[in-house]
């Protein structure tokens, strides 16, 4: 199913939209297409465009079902299409997937945390009135369990247009005392997990291509400005994010064949965030128990002193990171990009 129904949504296009596809069985007594063995992903697109007439919007598959092509009407930066987003149970990657449902998208929440995952797609759902998102099971470090994600969204929707490779992890020290045990799980996660997410999600976006050469598909890493400037004692998470800009530009190169955009987004600090403003665990409440910031004698000083260092005078925000997004879905003359939304903090050169 993940092979042929990609391909399919490709062949079903209508006035250039790709369809999100929904699978049911199939009516007792009704003609099924029997597709062809194919060596080729091109002998597949052949048999699927001598077997379904021009123009349907449902069709029966031997082996799959009653296949019916849903084409959105909705208006949205992302309408119509249909998005992979990893870490998105809760925080910044869950506001990314509210957002794209709410222009449009469907929306696949991945997580390790099913459960979490599930509910916020509850919360999207209710709050656009639709059918928009699905939470579905991911540990991005695990080869089968991302193949079985990807299975699961393309069952779904029938393909995927965009991935958003969110799911990161951190954990700072000293080069001198780090443990091995920490360096590997953030490298795994945030190097390795981007490298398994789009060797999975990349043969379903060149299969649409494929059978729709003017339909493109994006890969969008939420990457950090730690990818693009050292950050002291944190070595472990600066590498593999570093790595993720290597990935990156290395994937576009060689994507771009199958109609696959790559690109980064390089954020700056989240000072909203949990990781910044937990009041008891948050980056501000312990620079400011251990004196990081000579002088400061509450969050809000700490706060101000981070803050100071960014020209814009502010940290980043998901509506900053969200029209990144948008620009690198909507440019089509852009891939092999790590782009800065850092308030200034990073400039490139």
């Amino acid at each position: 199913m993940i092979t042929i129904l990609p391909a399919l949504r490709g062949v079903m296009t209508s006035d250039g939209r790709l369809p999100r596809l929904r699978v049911a069985a199939a009516p007792a007594g009704a003609a099924a297409l029997r597709v062809p063995a194919w060596e080729t992903p091109a002998a597949l697109v052949v048999a699927l465009r001598a077997g379904v007439p021009a123009g349907a919007r449902q069709v029966c598959l031997d082996g799959v079902g009653s296949i019916t092509a849903e084409y959105s009407d909705l208006p949205g930066r992302a309408a119509g299409k249909i998005a992979l987003v990893t870490g998105a149970a809760q925080g910044f990657g869950c506001e990314i997937a509210a957002d794209l449902a709410a222009q449009g998208a469907w929306v696949a929440l991945a997580d390790v945390n099913e459960a979490g995952a599930a509910a916020a797609a509850q919360r999207i759902n209710a709050t656009c009135g639709r059918e928009a998102a699905i939470g579905v099971a991911i540990n991005v470090t695990d080869p089968a369990a991302v193949k079985a994600c990807v299975t699961a969204v393309v069952s779904q929707f029938g393909g995927i247009d965009l991935l958003v490779a969110n799911a990161g992890v951190l954990r700072a020290g000293s080069v001198k005392t780090l443990p091995a045990a920490d360096f590997d799980f953030v490298t795994s996660v945030n190097y390795k997990g981007y490298f398994l997410c789009v060797q999975a999600v990349a043969p379903a976006m060149a299969l649409q291509h494929l059978a729709c050469p003017e339909a493109w598909s994006d890969i969008v890493q939420i990457n950090s400005k730690s990818g693009l400037q050292g950050s002291n004692r944190n070595g472990a998470y600066a590498g593999s994010k570093f790595g993720g800009v290597g990935l990156t530009q290395s994937f576009a190169m060689e994507l771009v064949d199958d109609g696959i955009k790559v690109n980064a987004i390089c954020p700056g600090n989240f000072f909203d965030g949990p990781l910044w403003s937990d009041p008891q665990n948050g980056l501000f409440a312990q620079y400011l128990r251990t004196g990081k910031v000579p002088g400061a004698k509450t969050v809000a000083e700490v706060r101000r002193f981070y803050e100071a260092k960014v020209p814009m005078g502010r940290g980043c925000t998901t509506p900053d990171v969200m029209r990144a997004i948008y620009y690198l879905m909507e440019q089509r003359y852009e891939t092999g990009q790590a782009l800065p939304v850092t308030g200034g903090q990073v400039m490139l050169a």
